[in-house]
C-alpha cells in the first residue's frame, strides 16, 4: 500500500472522493468519502432516492455546527425534510429518546418509501438507525457520520441500535444504509480526544487481518492525525476492510465477530463507568480493550509479548489510554468487569466468546474462554 505524508489541507471538489461499495446483491450501497461531501448531501441522496421526503435526526452539539448546511444541501435538491435535534452523549441511546425519534418521525407522515438522515456520530446513527428499522417495519437510512469512529466504524454495515442497563447495544437491529457520505473536512472540529478516539478503530482493521495497514498507520500517525490526503486514504482502506466482512457475514454469524476486537474488554469497561464520558468514551475503551485482547492472548501463550507491548506503544502514542487504571475515578473491580463480559453479545449458552490474536493481523474468534483465566488475568491488569 502507497505510504502518503500530507500535512495540508485535502483539497476540495468531486475529484478529492472516494468510493467504496458494500456488496451485498441488490442491497449494495456507497461510502462516499472527502472533504465538502455535506454540501452535496442533496444531490447524491435525490440521484439514489428520488422523491423522497426525510427527517434529519442530530444531536445538539452537531446540529449547531452543520444541521443548516445539511438542511440547505436538500432544500437545494428539492427534498422535503424535518429537523430532530437530541441531547448529546451516550446517554440518548434510551428507550426515552428513541420513542421520542420514532413519534416525531410518524407526527411528520412519513412514508415506508422515506428515508431517516443521521447526522452526527455513533450514537446519533445507532439509534436514528434504529428508528429506521421499525418504523414502518423499514424505512430507507442515510449515514451522514461526523466523527472519525462513525466514519470507519459505525455508520458501515447495518448495525443500529440503543443500550440497557444491562449493557451497551444489546437491543436493536440489523439495518443497511442506502448511502454513507464521510465528509472528511468535518473532523477538523474534533478535539483531540475525539479524533484519537476514533483512531482506535481505524488500528483495529490492521490488527485484525491487514498487518500492512497497520504498519502504515504507524509509519504515517502524523498524516492521519494532520488532516491531509493521508488522513482520507486511511479513512478508505478502513472502511473497505469493513465493507469486505459485512460482505461475506452480514448478521455476524460468523467472521464478522472480528469486528469485534477488543469490543468484550472495551464494552465491560465502559458499564463500569456507567457510559461516564468524562471518564471512558467508546475508542478509549476499544484502545484499552484492544491491549487486553493482546495481552490475554500472550497470557495463554497464543501472541507473542513483544506484539502486545507493540500495540500498546502505538496506541499510547496516538494519545489513547492503553490501561485500566488509566480510567479516572474510582478503581474498577474484576467482579463489575466480569458482570459486563457476561452480558456481551457474543455469549452464546453462557459460554465466554473473545476475539484473541496470534499476533498483529492474525486475530480469531475463541469460544468457551475459561472465566476463571479471564478473571485471573483482569486482576493482574487491575494491579498496573
Amino acid at each position: 500500500m502507497k505510504r502518503e505524508a500530507a500535512f495540508g489541507a485535502e483539497p476540495q471538489g468531486a475529484a478529492s472522493r472516494r468510493r467504496v461499495v458494500v456488496d451485498l446483491g441488490a442491497r449494495s450501497y456507497d461510502i462516499l468519502i472527502g472533504p465538502g461531501l455535506i454540501d452535496a448531501a442533496g444531490e447524491e441522496i435525490a440521484a439514489r432516492l428520488p422523491g423522497i421526503r426525510a427527517a434529519i435526526v442530530t444531536d445538539e452539539t452537531v446540529g449547531r455546527l452543520y444541521l443548516t448546511r445539511l438542511s440547505v444541501a436538500l432544500r437545494a435538491a428539492g427534498i422535503e425534510h424535518v429537523e430532530i435535534v437530541l441531547p448529546a452523549g451516550e446517554k440518548t441511546k434510551s428507550f426515552e429518546q428513541l420513542t421520542r425519534v420514532v413519534d416525531e418521525i410518524l407526527a411528520a407522515r412519513l412514508e415506508r418509501g422515506d428515508a431517516v438522515i443521521a447526522l452526527g456520530g455513533g450514537v446519533i446513527g445507532d439509534l436514528a438507525g434504529f428508528a429506521s428499522a421499525i418504523v414502518r417495519r423499514g424505512m430507507r437510512f442515510v449515514q451522514v457520520p461526523t466523527t472519525l469512529l462513525a466514519q470507519v466504524d459505525s455508520s458501515v454495515g447495518g448495525k443500529t441500535g440503543i443500550n440497557s442497563p444491562r449493557g451497551k447495544n444489546l437491543i436493536g437491529a440489523f439495518h443497511q444504509p442506502s448511502l454513507v457520505l464521510a465528509d472528511t473536512a468535518l473532523l477538523d472540529t474534533l478535539t483531540p480526544r475525539e479524533f484519537a478516539a476514533g483512531y482506535a478503530e481505524m488500528v483495529k482493521y490492521g490488527l485484525i487481518d491487514r498487518p500492512d495497514f497497520f504498519e502504515m498507520l504507524e509509519s504515517d500517525l502524523g498524516s492521519v492525525f494532520g488532516g491531509g490526503a493521508g488522513r482520507g486514504e486511511a479513512i478508505r482502506v478502513s472502511c473497505e476492510a469493513k465493507a469486505a466482512v459485512v460482505a461475506a457475514d452480514e448478521e455476524e454469524h460468523g467472521s464478522r465477530a472480528l469486528l469485534n476486537l477488543g469490543h468484550t474488554f472495551g464494552h465491560a469497561l465502559e458499564a463500569a463507568v456507567g457510559y461516564d464520558a468524562s471518564r471512558l468514551v467508546h475508542g478509549e475503551g476499544v484502545a484499552i480493550g484492544m491491549v487486553l485482547a493482546h495481552r490475554f492472548s500472550a497470557r495463554l501463550g497464543l501472541c507473542p509479548p513483544a506484539d502486545a507491548e507493540r500495540v500498546a506503544a502505538h496506541l499510547e502514542a496516538a494519545g489513547l489510554p492503553v490501561r485500566i487504571g488509566a480510567i479516572p475515578g474510582a478503581p474498577l473491580t474484576v467482579a463489575e468487569l466480569m458482570r459486563g463480559i457476561a452480558q456481551d453479545k457474543k455469549v452464546e449458552r453462557g459460554r465466554l466468546t473473545f476475539i484473541l490474536t496470534r499476533g498483529i493481523g492474525r486475530a480469531f474468534v475463541a469460544s468457551d474462554v475459561d472465566p476463571a483465566a479471564v478473571e485471573a488475568f483482569l486482576a493482574e491488569e487491575l494491579a498496573r
